[in-house]
């Protein structure tokens, strides 16, 4: 099979990427083959790729928004059958011991492994995949537009949850990708008044052309937030967010990267019981909940399609601001 692999972290202009070619994986018990037929690029990929996360698998194939097609199941895997679409994502497998899985909390597993960090992803025509840890996908959407919501959907659904915004309140979104308009439709279709910060133009005529209230490529939201999420990787730009709460407000960052925080004044940051909360990777339980409910609100990615020969040309227009929305890479004209 034909793969991208991470032979050698660091920055994007050294070539951190490789396509190389790799016997077919085979499915162990409990385990799934699958057939990926669309891949969705995220900026964790990009952390990846260039070291900003350490290494935990030499070589790694990058990739854990995957839409596929079970191909084989392994001794055990009973879920599903050949044919059937799932999606593949960030979790890929926790302990079920541990007093964080005990408590519901497996995103917390200190033995946790992760899609396309610990184990190989979906830059690849073939992966496998535990079934406890796969989902089946919602009809309705194409293989495009269902790729972004197995991580970017599901953090940014988490991210909005620990951000306990009240009915009708105000929420600010630091940054406009992937996750970000994802989230910005889910908060707007429970009534949420939505206001967007991004250093992006375009970024901001999405926001806007998808109901949000303001969006600014510098300065303050207009309005105090109830909530602020997030989604660039820059810590002085969640000191900014903190900033703009209202007392009792909640910022989160949505990120599994983020840049060192700025000192941070106890008056206008953190006082009139102002919350500071981050996100790290997410339950099962999220992404089925977020799944149902992205279905029936009909929250759609923005997406832009890549060839398998263009995933590094994809991770590059992600590092340089040329995207808006979400980017996914396609395999077959099916997808």
């Amino acid at each position: 099979m034909e793969v991208w692999e991470v032979h050698r972290p660091g920055p994007l202009a050294s070539g951190p990427l490789r396509r190389a070619t790799r016997p077919d994986p085979r499915p162990g018990p409990g385990q799934l083959l699958v057939e990926v037929r669309a891949c969705g690029v995220c900026r964790t990929d990009l952390h990846v790729a260039e070291g900003d996360l350490p290494v935990h698998r030499p070589a790694v194939v990058p990739g854990h928004q995957v839409v596929g097609r079970v191909l084989a199941a392994g001794p055990g895997a009973s879920r599903f059958s050949p044919g059937d679409r799932v999606g593949v994502a960030w979790l890929a497998w926790t302990c079920g011991r541990c007093r964080a899985c005990r408590l519901g909390r497996e995103n917390l597993c200190p033995e946790a492994r992760f899609t396309g960090w610990d184990l190989d992803g979906g830059y690849a025509e073939l992966l496998v995949a535990e079934e406890a840890f796969v989902y089946r996908l919602p009809e309705g959407l194409s293989d495009l537009e269902a790729a972004p919501l197995l991580c970017a959907g599901i953090i940014g659904y988490r991210a909005l949850r620990r951000a306990e915004l009240p009915p009708a309140g105000r929420l600010g979104i630091y940054g406009f990708g992937s996750s970000a308009h994802l989230t910005a439709q889910l908060a707007l279709r429970q009534g949420a008044e939505v206001h967007v910060v991004t250093r992006s133009e375009a970024a901001c005529e999405l926001a806007l052309a998808l109901g949000c209230a303001s969006a600014h490529t510098a300065g303050p939201p207009p309005v105090p937030l109830d909530a602020a999420l997030v989604f660039a990787p820059a810590g002085p730009v969640l000191a900014d967010a903190l900033a703009a709460l209202a007392p009792g407000g909640v910022a989160v960052s949505a990120g599994i990267h983020l840049s060192d925080l700025p000192p941070l004044s106890y008056q206008r940051h953190l006082f009139q019981e102002r919350d500071l909360r981050s996100v790290t990777a997410n339950t099962r339980a999220d992404g089925e909940a977020f799944l149902a409910l992205a279905a029936r609100l009909g929250v759609r990615a923005t997406t832009t399609a890549y060839g398998f020969e263009e995933a590094d040309q994809a991770l590059a227009d992600l590092a340089g601001d040329r995207l808006t929305g979400s980017a996914v890479i396609r395999l077959g004209s099916e997808a």
